[in-house]
């Protein structure tokens, strides 16, 4: 297929290279964030090589020209998580990030001719919602208000290691520094969560606990906004909006930001392998080494149990003290790590974890924009409706709901709940002049279907017509626009980026794999059972989106450790 990608130098001297020495530090991936932790590594001083599997950089976060013209991001396709610590540490800004705003940011057509638009502007959030509601209209504010409050509790949690226990021997006086360093933690977290006051601690683990459905029904009575604020507690996830627990991914909704506004959710000139070439270009500025085309096959670990490099695919043995692997938890333990060196508890918990997927992602090319029947008399042609995440066959809770019964009874959703997003309206450099790029995140669609296989082509025509078919119920002649299209299947997302399961988190964000569970309990400040082996990765705290927080957090763990080396 003809192809030009965002990427970085590859050839065989790049990979000699990279057995001449000992390094200090080896990336396993060279997705966003392990292109951070190897960012920071580098400007902490120490010599670090990054070795990415495909032939192009950016892991999810990527953007691949698989159409002549068509620039697409494959995987990850908005931005507001990325933690203002790293875009401001790493000065991306210079570094060619740029960050494009939408406003609206929400737009749902309803089959009945009406519509819902969302975004920043709290007067069009009110005139859109009393159309359908003056009660809801007066409590939206409300709710984006204590969800932001609840969100500033959760900020610092993102930016640092977890409050783990040591783990193996340590010394006594690692042992009470530690001690001192966890009860400081508690202490802040509670002094915190007692200014929020008892009320809003109720609510807010009534929103950690509770569906999603549960939640939305408490504060709303129209359909397609409890509709519309749901799919954030579903994105990428097997979970119903019905799914105890669920709610409290609703924090999305004002979670993160764009240039200090928070909960805006920007597109990045350039598709989001953009993010990735920015942060890359931090790195290599700092001096680390990247090369692509370089699989890694197996950890090189010694008789102590301590890493002590890796193996190529080609058979390359590569050297270092520290290995940080960008890899999914699974991968990393139970596909590079020698059979037999792990302990047996930790082992299983790793290989027992959610890496269940149910999202599919369609990058299409289109000739001309969507023409939405429930607004063409209002805004002909470009418009608001174009501008933000358009939500497709979710006009209620129970469409949502039902969607992923389809997927618990092994069929891809028959009504799939649909996220369209067209970055090609604000970002003139990835289509051609009047044709568009644009992004279609679909859930439900199992794994394994019941009632046949991702590797029949016609059975996955059969349901990317499926999905296009639903949107030309809103947008007549939607499918006849489509010059082309990509489709990753949770197969696909496995076997091309290397997701577990296919799973865009690295694995399940459940309540029960967050914080100090995250991968496993007993192992959450991206240290592992085997020495000199660290997580950088999705798969350690605090989870999935492109947020760069694992990775920058586990480089500080592994330049303090340096640290304590040279003492």
């Amino acid at each position: 297929m003809w192809r030009r990608s965002f990427s970085t130098s590859s050839n065989a001297n790049a990979v000699n290279a990279l057995k001449e020495k000992k390094w200090d530090a080896l990336v396993i991936g060279g997705g966003h964030n392990g292109l951070t932790a190897a960012a920071y590594l580098a400007r902490g001083g120490l010599s670090v090589a990054v070795l990415e599997r495909r032939h192009v950089i950016g892991g999810a976060a990527v953007t691949e020209e698989l159409i002549p013209g068509f620039k697409f991001s494959r995987c990850s396709y908005l931005q507001s998580l990325l933690r203002p610590s790293v875009i401001r540490e790493l000065e991306l800004a210079r570094h060619g990030l740029k960050l494009l705003k939408r406003n609206p940011s929400s737009f749902s057509p309803c089959l009945d001719g009406r519509y819902l638009l969302l975004g920043p502007d709290k007067e069009l959030n009110h005139s859109e919602i009393s159309k359908f509601s003056k009660r809801d209209a007066d409590a939206y504010p409300r709710y984006e208000s204590q969800l932001e409050r609840f969100c500033k509790l959760m900020d610092p949690l993102l930016d640092s290691s977890p409050p783990e226990s040591l783990q193996g021997v340590s010394s006594l006086q690692d042992r009470f520094k530690n001690k001192v360093q966890n009860s400081a933690f508690w202490t802040r977290l509670l002094r915190q969560a007692g200014s929020l006051g008892q009320k809003d601690m109720v609510d807010f683990m009534d929103l950690l606990l509770s569906p999603a459905s549960k939640v939305l029904n408490n504060w709303f009575e129209t359909d397609v906004l409890k509709a519309t604020l749901a799919t954030d507690a579903v994105i990428g996830s097997t979970a119903s909006v019905c799914t105890p627990g669920s709610g409290y991914v609703l924090l999305h909704h004002v979670m993160g930001e764009t240039d200090g506004d928070r909960g805006i959710w920007s597109y990045v000139e350039g598709g989001m392998g953009s993010v990735s070439m920015a942060i890359a270009n931090a790195a290599k500025e700092a001096g680390a080494h990247i090369v692509t085309s370089a699989e890694v096959s197996q950890l090189i670990v010694e008789d102590s149990g301590k890493v002590n490099g890796v193996l190529l695919a080609d058979g390359t043995p590569v050297h270092s003290s520290s290995i940080l692997s960008n890899a999914t938890p699974y991968k990393t333990f139970m596909e590079l790590v020698p059979d037999n060196v792990l302990p047996d508890d930790f082992s299983r918990a790793i290989k027992y974890s959610d890496y269940s997927s149910a999202t599919t992602k369609i990058n299409l090319a289109v000739d001309k924009l969507p023409d939405f029947d429930c607004c063409k008399s209002i805004y002909p042609g470009s418009g608001p409706q174009h501008t933000g995440t358009i939500h497709i066959g979710s006009e209620s809770m129970e469409e949502i709901d039902s969607a992923c019964q389809d997927a618990v009874n092994g069929l891809p959703s028959r009504r799939p709940v649909i996220e369209m997003t067209i970055p090609s309206v604000l970002d003139k450099t990835i289509s051609p002049p009047g044709k568009h790029v644009i992004n279609l995140f679909i859930q439900y669609t199992p794994y394994k279907p019941s009632d046949g296989s991702w590797d029949d082509p016609a059975y996955r025509e059969s349901f990317a017509n499926r999905c296009f078919t639903l949107i030309d119920e809103y947008a007549p002649g939607f499918s006849a626009s489509i010059v082309g299209y990509d489709m990753l299947t949770p197969p696909d997302l496995e076997r091309e980026i290397g997701l577990t399961g296919g799973n865009i988190f690295h694995g399940a964000m459940g309540l029960d794999s967050l914080f100090l569970m995250r991968p496993v309990k007993g192992w959450s400040n991206y240290k592992t059972p085997l020495p000199g082996l660290y997580l950088c990765g999705s798969g350690a705290h605090p989870g999935g989106g492109v947020m760069g927080a694992p990775g920058r957090n586990a480089a500080q763990l592994v330049l303090q450790d340096f640290k304590k080396k040279s003492i």
